[in-house]
């Protein structure tokens, strides 16, 4: 059957544009209408969205629809305030992520509560609500709880019963093209590290994994690449200058630094690359970290986020806030120099399989979703 679908994407960081863009790729026999706001100016984004959409599209959001999918950061109690149909249409909220457990320290999201409240309005209005990672669900859930006891009027416990029955559906992976393994033997270990560069996603300790890579001239190669903001944390620019001195020293090509443009050279480079490394503080599924996998990369995360929920031990790292930072450092040097030793004596280092997060086993789960969801209002 085919359905005339709104899609709506209030705060579109490049993770969300994936999700929505394969979302339509992978249900072509359906009428796909999106409206996206960029990613900037956090809080007026996250209040400001529905009053936005309201004044600019109504033309777009009073069609007639089958049904209606929004991200967490929707404002969707106002929009259908401002817009009273979309009341009448089933609707399904996805989580790509919660702030109950943003790390601190960025001044924009701190000490406001509004990008809690948001998506804790929206969840409840909502028809179906769906996670990308059992962690995300579970956070949420826990962030809600703790933020209901604190709030002077007592609400009853069935607020979060909506949220208890929610799903968990992952953001579907790219279909790849299955190449053999054509990884010549090497000296050198090519590590990527393919994140946002925003604090959160871990740039001290990939500053302090650079810096050991140099002094103990260690024989790999770091490739700091990933989405760029108009201001970058400090240790980028420093990351970037070690690394340039860790090429001279060991006469090696430099490893790639900064976005690539090109979703074919990215692809490519993947492909070369034997091990992709997470040091993130901050990660709900984790999606860069895996598209690497499925191009043939060995994955290197910390132990703890959405990590443990699809990495086997020997790609987690001991990683402790209340250890030191040089501690830290150490255990993700310990797997990369062990790695580099198997691939110095030509033995393959350990892969993953990441087929429950394809597009091919995942659409049954999306087109289920979307039935319930459109045949439960027809009733």
């Amino acid at each position: 059957m085919s359905y005339k679908i709104l899609l709506l994407s209030a705060y579109d960081a490049m993770s969300h544009t994936i999700w929505r863009r394969r979302l339509a790729a992978m249900f072509p026999e359906h009428e796909w209408t999106q409206l996206a706001l960029p990613p900037r100016h956090f809080n007026w984004r996250i209040r400001g969205n529905s009053l936005q959409w309201a004044l600019n599209e109504q033309d777009a959001l009073t069609q007639q629809y089958d049904l209606l999918i929004a991200t967490s950061m929707v404002d969707l109690t106002s929009l259908r305030g401002f817009v009273p149909s979309l009341s009448k249409i089933p609707t399904l909220l996805y989580f790509h992520e919660n702030q109950f457990v943003y790390p601190a320290g960025n001044t924009q999201r701190s000490n406001n509560v509004e990008p809690q409240l948001v998506p804790l309005y929206s969840a409840y209005c909502a028809d179906a609500v769906a996670f990308n990672s059992n962690y995300n669900r579970s956070t949420f859930l826990q962030g809600a709880k703790g933020l209901l006891e604190k709030l002077p009027d007592r609400l009853p416990e069935e607020l979060l019963l909506r949220y208890q029955k929610s799903e968990v559906v992952p953001v579907p992976l790219k279909e790849v093209e299955c190449l053999p393994d054509t990884r010549q033997p090497k000296e050198i270990l090519d590590v990527i590290w393919n994140h946002r560069w925003e604090y959160d996603k871990g740039p001290k300790l990939l500053l302090l994994l650079t810096e050991q890579i140099l002094q103990q001239r260690l024989p790999i190669r770091l490739h700091v690449v990933g989405q760029q903001f108009r201001s970058s944390p400090e240790e980028f620019q420093k990351i970037h200058g070690l690394l340039q001195q860790h090429a001279s020293a060991l006469s090696i090509d430099p490893g790639n630094f900064g976005f690539i443009e090109d979703r074919e050279q990215y692809t490519k480079l993947l492909r070369r690359c034997d091990v992709v490394l997470s040091t993130a503080l901050h990660d709900f599924q984790g999606l860069s970290l895996q598209e690497a996998c499925a191009l043939g990369c060995t994955p290197l995360a910390p132990n703890k986020l959405v990590y443990p929920e699809y990495l086997e031990s020997q790609f987690l790292y001991n990683f402790d806030a209340k250890n030191s930072d040089q501690k830290n450092c150490q255990a993700v040097l310990a797997p990369l120099k062990a790695w580099q030793q198997l691939q110095d004596n030509n033995t393959a280092l350990p892969k993953i399989n990441l087929d429950e997060y394809s597009q091919g086993k995942l659409r049954p789960e999306y087109a289920r979703l979307f039935d319930k969801l459109v045949n439960a209002r027809e009733a």
